[in-house]
């Protein structure tokens, strides 16, 4: 793994796929666990655009039948959150009296998380859990419950493996963090 440049900004090695794939089968394991032998057919909520890696690799693993689902927020402009969450594209499928797993790419200080499990709730779903690939839990303050994490990672900016900067560095199969300046 060699740093990466992406506009400006240099990226270093910090998270091998290796260790994302396990990562990922555990957080498959605990949902194929709780949703075992269930008539339902829940609905897998995909957070364009960060965790469309995330939940295409998410989908091989379980083993009930589900329906994919999307929606697009936004709340970052460049490396900083903006603070307010933005409705891109809007619900892809009806939810009313369904269960929704949300599944996000990285959940920091969960304000993004809140406003989408508020706008599930309000659009009926009847049970709302949430998956994240990644979890900054020094910086993660809310009452929204996360289901299913599968990494805890530094309260720093991180591509690749879906994440981005300005739209750059989603394809890496690696997770990169910010270089440090010296």
């Amino acid at each position: 793994m060699a740093r990466i440049k992406l506009k400006d900004k240099t990226f270093v090695p910090y998270i091998k796929y290796r260790e994302i794939a396990k990562a990922i089968d555990v957080v498959a394991d605990r949902i194929n666990t709780d949703f075992k032998g269930t008539k339902e057919v829940p609905i897998i909520l995909c957070v364009l655009n960060g965790s469309i890696i995330f939940t295409g690799e998410l989908l091989k693993r379980l083993k009930f039948n589900c329906e994919l689902s999307s929606v697009r927020l936004s709340s970052y402009v460049g490396t900083m959150s903006t603070g307010v969450t933005k409705m891109v594209l809007g619900l892809t499928s009806a939810i009313k009296n369904r269960t929704v797993i949300i599944v996000e790419d990285i959940v920091d200080t969960g304000k993004t998380i809140v406003d989408l499990h508020n706008i599930v709730l309000d659009a009926g779903a009847k049970d709302v859990r949430v998956c994240t690939m990644l979890l900054k839990p020094e910086v993660y303050r809310q009452d929204v419950k996360l289901d299913y994490v599968a990494m805890e990672v530094e309260n720093k900016f991180i591509v690749g493996f879906g994440l981005d900067y300005d739209q750059l560095g989603r394809n890496y199969k690696d997770i990169y963090i910010l270089e440090e300046k010296k």
